[in-house]
């Protein structure tokens, strides 16, 4: 009883001695409270903790992501590079030649198109 008084906040409070039926009622109903109270603390942490861990796998897989991307992107500029390297001179790199140097000339095949 002096317990449950110190929670509600009464403070020096004279309390008069309990008979024991109804001290070991009111000490079952603390008990069961502060069970039910830890119950509920331990799924709130473990709810959280459960975020928490989801939350850092899918930070970890996003930067591992980033990370591959990266990496591919470098390797596609070396790629690129490499290629621009290999071009014949007067050839800009990313811009299509003006004249296609393997197209017959003087052909007189006429375009093919829809015969009526």
């Amino acid at each position: 009883m002096r317990a449950k008084m110190r929670l509600m906040g009464f403070r020096g409070a004279t309390v008069k001695p309990l008979n024991e039926e109804t001290a070991a009622e009111l000490g079952a109903e603390l008990l069961g409270e502060a069970i039910v109270f830890g119950v509920g603390g331990l799924c709130i942490y473990l709810e959280y903790a459960r975020q928490a861990g989801h939350a850092r796998r899918r930070e970890d897989e996003q930067a591992a992501a980033l990370r591959e991307l990266r990496e591919q992107l470098e390797r596609l500029r070396g790629e690129m590079e490499a290629m621009a390297a290999r071009l014949p001179p007067g050839h800009a790199p990313g811009h299509a030649p003006a004249a296609d140097n393997h197209a017959p000339t003087g052909s007189n095949h006429a375009p093919a198109g829809p015969s009526h």
